[in-house]
């Protein structure tokens, strides 16, 4: 799907929360979760990664893999449940308010 830039990094920071909420990931874990909806370049995911970290929505730890050296898994904190909660409410209040919108737009014509 060929979404403009500016939607995808709006809406990036919420996919990583929702994501790590369901369960404890890796960052190409993540990259390609996020893919299977919205295309995104892998490098864009680790300076938001890096960013919640610092924010105290997740936290980090590191665990042996089969595959290779041991991955850094991203946990969603406490706050950061909360704030992925918040983020939520208002992403769907905007959603719907911008179908809105366009739904009166389109009764114009």
């Amino acid at each position: 799907m060929n979404v403009n830039i500016q939607f995808k990094k709006g809406v990036l920071e919420l996919c990583v929360l929702v994501l790590i909420g369901r369960r404890d990931r890796y960052g190409y874990e993540l990259a390609q979760a996020v893919s299977r909806h919205i295309e995104v370049a892998e490098g864009a995911l680790y300076p938001l990664l890096r960013r919640l970290v610092s924010e105290g929505y997740c936290t980090t730890y590191l665990q042996e893999s089969t595959e290779g050296p041991p991955r850094k898994y991203y946990r969603l904190t406490d706050t950061g449940s909360h704030y992925t909660k918040k983020l939520t409410r208002e992403w769907n209040d905007f959603v719907h308010h911008v179908a809105s919108l366009l739904e009166e737009g389109n009764s114009d014509e």
